[in-house]
């Protein structure tokens, strides 16, 4: 896909994330298939003490550097979640006027949680397939680093590195139609990436922040790029 094509693709999916309508906050149902909220009992230094947490699905992200274009890869989408942290905490219809779904836009490592009977590696393989259009191969991924969430969020992530060129852009991207993503391909060079995470405020989470910290770290090679 040339640079054309990527960018036509970019402009209808940006316009989709962004048809975002009739939001509303209830209660999180108790069976649902994503979240299990728990409290946990324990005693510390002889005083008895509770923590409220939930327990999510274990996921892979993946810092992508385009040898070809020399640009680092990301993936843009509407996250419910962090959306939810711009609104009021209450139940109800959101007023899109006052907090429009832009909010909700964030800028992220592509990733997907481990969900399949397959290796992190394969999982990670067709998350930059679905997502930004790579088919790279097993041994294109490098492991990175496994790390735990801590306070109330409770998975286990997983980090790789991967190196794609031009060839490998064979695949529209954009994520998996059937589960209803909506995923526009991001790409950015050494020194945009350098001004976006000395922003005051950033999009992103901070998986994002420190894949880009362990690229520019690692990777001198790249980032003396201009």
């Amino acid at each position: 896909m040339d640079d054309k094509e990527q960018e036509k693709q970019n402009e209808i999916i940006r316009k989709r994330i962004l048809d975002v309508q009739q939001i509303r906050v209830v209660e999180c149902p108790s069976d649902s298939p994503w979240l299990r909220p728990v409290r946990m009992h324990y005693q510390q230094d002889g005083e008895r003490k509770d923590w409220d947490m939930v327990r999510a699905h274990d996921a892979v992200s993946i810092i992508i550097f385009n040898t070809t274009r020399k640009k680092l890869v990301f993936v843009r989408q509407f996250r419910p979640a962090f959306f939810y942290t711009f609104v009021p905490e209450k139940r109800g219809p959101v007023d899109l006027q006052q907090y429009p779904p832009t909010l909700g836009v964030t800028l992220e490592l592509c990733a997907g949680i481990v969900d399949k009977d397959k290796s992190l590696v394969e999982i990670a393989r067709d998350e930059v397939r679905e997502e930004c259009g790579y088919e790279a191969p097993s041994e294109a991924f490098k492991y990175i680093i496994t790390f735990r969430n801590v306070s109330t969020s409770v998975s286990k992530h997983t980090l790789y590195y991967a190196e794609v060129t031009d060839e490998m852009h064979t695949h529209p991207g954009g994520g998996a139609a059937s589960e209803g993503e909506l995923i526009e391909v991001v790409e950015l060079s050494i020194p945009e990436v350098k001004e976006y995470i000395n922003s005051e405020e950033v999009q992103s989470p901070p998986s994002l922040l420190y894949g880009i910290t362990w690229f520019l770290l690692n990777k001198p090679e790249h980032c003396s790029l201009t």
